[in-house]
């Protein structure tokens, strides 16, 4: 999804947009690896670009699908009967699959937030009472400290010295 830049203007059209802008600088942080890049592991635990992307579509299911439309797990986009908070991809997963299974769940969780006013709250058992402008925040923070880490891990993939130069 292309976003446009808006920086001045009403709260939530502001916060909707830094939001898509997140997601997409995620998924720009990917896009275009070859199958091997997008699962080198270059740090000690399970964080790959393609695992960032997994484990933001599940954050997207979780905090939007789950909580504030209450779905049950298997109502919800691309589950799977596995810890929805880990970083684990499996072998049959392709990156561009994994991409299009992120932004399905963007769309969805734009789709539900869309019924609550900012204001709107509900009761979460690890947070306390959380608004949906606090949601909607948190999940800026989230995605934008994941681009960081794929910021990071494609600089490292594109520098990689198996990698022959561009003529």
């Amino acid at each position: 999804m292309s976003t446009s830049r808006i920086t001045n203007g009403i709260e939530r059209a502001i916060i909707e947009n830094m939001l898509d802008r997140n997601r997409e600088a995620l998924i720009e942080t990917a896009r275009g690896l070859s199958e091997a890049d997008a699962r080198r592991r270059l740090v000690a635990s399970l964080t790959t670009p393609i695992s960032l992307i997994k484990h933001a579509a599940a954050a997207e299911r979780i905090w939007f699908q789950r909580f504030w439309a209450g779905l049950d797990e298997s109502e919800c986009d691309g589950y799977s009967n596995r810890d929805e908070g880990t970083f684990t991809v499996t072998g049959d997963e392709l990156l561009a699959d994994v991409i299009t299974e992120f932004e399905r769940a963007s769309q969805r969780s734009r789709e539900i937030a869309a019924r609550f006013n900012l204001d709107d709250t509900k009761d979460n058992p690890r947070e306390g009472t959380v608004s949906m402008r606090w949601t909607l925040l948190a999940m800026i923070e989230e995605f934008a400290r994941h681009a960081g880490h794929g910021d990071i891990l494609r600089e490292q993939i594109d520098q990689a010295p198996h990698r022959k130069p561009n003529p």
